[in-house]
């Protein structure tokens, strides 16, 4: 396996700290799995190439001693791991090259973030997915491409082209955001890892994801390539992502007062929760979910109805769930209470087949935290996927927002809020949702209602009169 680091930086032998190699030694380092030599073809004050040869043993893959082995025994024994790129270079670059991964440089610390022009060159790189694939991965980011496949056998060339390409990028950035850039797509254009997968490897494809993964237009297939299609995974990352989307920058937190705060004299959050477990008992509803659920208050309530014997909480945030379980006290709880109530990690930004089959579903001031380019996932996810009998949906109504004097007529009511509709707004899109999916639709106002300006939370009660399979 080869890849070369170019440079015609002045001087370019800068990249010799910032790698910290030096360009004139050949370096060796033995890791379990192969030997890696690291040396400079060329280092002159023009242009400076750094190469990074890495020698797959194929005996130690074939032993398998390391847990190194393919998925069967025939892969142990033929697989091209020994002569082409994967995710052997993503660790050489965590353990070879962990400073400059960082973005680290102890001699030369004003080079860290100096974005010099660089050129990477992979000899031979497996891409399952065509070289329309390596484009849609590398272009977004700013590179240009420039991609040669090979043929799956020069002797016979009419047996077509391989999933080989020697690929070339060219950008002007810093060497440590290429590395990052490398390290999590190798293994996404071979679409596998030679070591075995658990939440660790979240915790990583999020730090080297870290500023462009977020935004990034195939950051789902790059998320479950990465994590080897392990569904819980990907959707843990996925929904962990959700937040770091820049998105949120365009509303200023400054403009905003906590919600709760401003709402507490009011009682609205028990004005709130009351009129949902109206709706809930109407409804003749046994099963339910409560999505977003937060802390879990209108699951403690729920549990204390007997109508409702299936009650599940889900969320995208992990800590909330862990509060959530600590205030429901489930440890401690009867077993025949246990067994009603459960509580599930994910995001409704993402098709999920645990929220089929339930009789309703609860969304309680949850959709103003959504940004609006995703709206159509979360409701094909509600209402088309998922399509419980009834759906009971809160959101604040903004024109109520003048009745306080620190928000008035342009502020949101909470600094995470995306967005906050008028009356009519909602209206709109509600009825649009119902005749889409199948649904008849009633408003509820929740709080004293003012003059003009309607009251402080409104409600849509969906409830399905046709099946959409």
């Amino acid at each position: 396996m080869l890849l070369t680091i170019t440079t015609t930086h002045k001087p370019a032998t800068d990249l010799g700290f910032l790698l910290q190699k030096n360009p004139f030694r050949c370096q060796n380092f033995d890791l379990p799995f192969g030997h890696v030599n690291v040396f400079y073809p060329q280092a002159t004050e023009e242009k400076c190439t750094a190469a990074i040869l890495l020698d797959v043993d194929p005996i130690e893959m074939v032993r398998g001693k390391k847990g190194i082995g393919g998925s069967s025994l025939m892969d142990q024994y033929v697989n091209d791991r020994p002569y082409v790129m994967s995710s052997f270079l993503s660790v050489v670059i965590s353990r070879i090259f962990a400073t400059a991964l960082k973005g680290e440089c102890k001699q030369r610390p004003e080079l860290i973030k100096a974005e010099i022009p660089l050129t990477a060159k992979i000899a031979v790189l497996p891409c399952r997915g065509g070289e329309q694939f390596l484009h849609d991965l590398f272009k977004p980011l700013g590179y240009n491409v420039t991609a040669k496949q090979h043929l799956l056998d020069e002797t016979f060339p009419q047996w077509g082209n391989s999933v080989y390409y020697t690929l070339e990028l060219q950008k002007t950035t810093t060497v440590s955001e290429l590395l990052n850039h490398l390290y999590v797509l190798v293994p996404v254009m071979d679409n596998f890892k030679h070591y075995y997968i658990d939440s660790l490897e979240v915790e990583k494809l999020l730090a080297h994801g870290k500023g462009w993964l977020a935004t990034h237009p195939k950051k789902e297939i790059i998320t479950r390539r990465y994590l080897k299609h392990q569904i819980s995974l990907e959707r843990e990352a996925l929904a962990r992502l959700i937040d770091e989307n820049p998105i949120e920058e365009e509303i200023q937190p400054e403009i905003a007062l906590p919600e709760v705060e401003i709402e507490k004299t009011l009682k609205l959050n028990d004005e709130r929760i009351g009129a949902v477990i109206a709706a809930l008992r109407a409804s003749g509803a046994k099963t339910v979910l409560d999505l977003g659920c937060g802390e879990g208050k209108l699951l403690r309530i729920l549990l204390k109805e007997k109508q409702f014997t299936k009650i599940v909480g889900m969320d995208v945030s992990i800590r909330s769930l862990e509060i959530a379980s600590e205030k429901l006290k489930l440890g401690n709880l009867a077993s025949h209470i246990r067994e009603r109530v459960e509580l599930i990690h994910g995001s409704l930004m993402y098709k999920d087949k645990r929220l089929k089959g339930y009789d309703a579903a609860c969304v309680i001031e949850v959709i103003e935290h959504l940004d609006p380019p995703r709206f159509a996932a979360f409701e094909r996810v509600l209402f088309e996927f998922a399509h419980p009998q009834t759906v009971i949906l809160t959101t604040p109504n903004k024109e109520y927002n003048i009745m306080w004097e620190n928000i008035g007529t342009e502020k949101l009511r909470h600094s995470d809020h995306r967005f906050e509709w008028r009356r009519k707004e909602f209206q709109i899109w509600a009825k649009t949702i119902s005749d889409k999916f199948g649904y008849d639709l009633r408003f509820l106002s929740v709080g004293a209602e003012a003059e003009n300006i309607g009251a402080p939370t409104q409600m849509a009660i969906f409830t399905r009169v046709c099946s959409l399979y």
